[in-house]
């Protein structure tokens, strides 16, 4: 999608690319494995620390659908996404693509993120397919607070295991926009990765008793007609070109404690 010079909606050669480079080793090397749970990076540019990142994780007790419906649920998100600044939908272009917005907590210290996305989905059987790319909205210009990021691909494949277990791979490209230090892909690699799907698989577990109290029956993204977002027109978006945005160096910066501490991890989730 990279190479594309307009907004288009993906279609399904795009949706198969995405699941066969989900699926692929060529090219990965392996940065961890443990429980379950496995980290793959693919460097592209070694100045910028700029590289791809995949996670695989096999969830024993969670059925494919309730994952598919927990990383739909923006309302849910805000409850168990504790890298979230803010995040919200803008409208929508289709039954099954829309655009959003999403703003992340970067490791202490650098700046912190955000994205204006193209994101559309897809089930098919068993298995289920979630995947955004940049784009630039001219009502959401860049923020002075944050650093515009580019996701040039970003997506999920869900893939059942039978009623109550899946897999879901997790592969992104991002370009944060400016030199990074080696050590943050190696503590995204080795320790947020992990962790973040670790709090995905929690927050799956208590996604079924959180649903029953808030709005059960409201999924847009399975039953379209609920869709209250107005209408995005494709004309509106044009391509989010990565060279077009502020490069920032943050090569130099040393890692810091994070003061938000490892009791994140077991937030309530009312």
């Amino acid at each position: 999608m990279s190479t594309r010079e307009s907004v288009q909606i993906p279609d399904d050669r795009d949706f198969n690319n995405f699941r066969t480079e989900c699926n692929s080793d060529a090219g990965w090397s392996q940065t961890y494995n443990k429980s379950g749970l496995v980290v793959w990076i693919q460097v592209l540019e070694v100045e910028r620390s700029l590289h791809k990142i995949k996670c695989r994780m096999e969830c024993k007790d969670i059925a494919a659908d309730t994952l598919y419906d927990v990383l739909h649920d923006i309302e849910y998100r805000k409850k168990w996404d504790t890298n979230v600044i803010e995040t919200f939908d803008i409208g929508k272009l289709t039954v099954n693509s829309d655009v959003g917005y999403y703003a992340w907590k970067c490791p202490k210290p650098l700046k912190n993120r955000d994205v204006i996305t193209l994101r559309s989905w897809l089930p098919t059987g068993a298995d289920y397919i979630i995947m955004n790319y940049s784009v630039k909205h001219p009502k959401y210009p860049p923020r002075k607070d944050l650093v515009r990021a580019v996701s040039i691909q970003t997506g999920y494949l869900i893939q059942g295991r039978g009623a109550k277990s899946c897999s879901i791979t997790y592969l992104a490209q991002v370009d944060p926009k400016g030199s990074l230090p080696k050590w943050v892909v190696n503590k995204s690699s080795q320790f947020l990765a992990p962790k973040a799907m670790k709090k995905m698989y929690k927050a799956c577990l208590k996604y079924p008793d959180w649903k029953q109290k808030h709005n059960p029956r409201f999924k847009p993204w399975l039953f379209p007609e609920q869709s209250t977002l107005p209408t995005v027109a494709l004309s509106e978006l044009s391509i989010q070109h990565a060279d077009s945005l502020e490069n920032i160096d943050e090569s130099s910066l040393s890692e810091t404690k994070d003061d938000r501490g490892e009791g994140s991890d077991e937030d309530s989730i009312n």
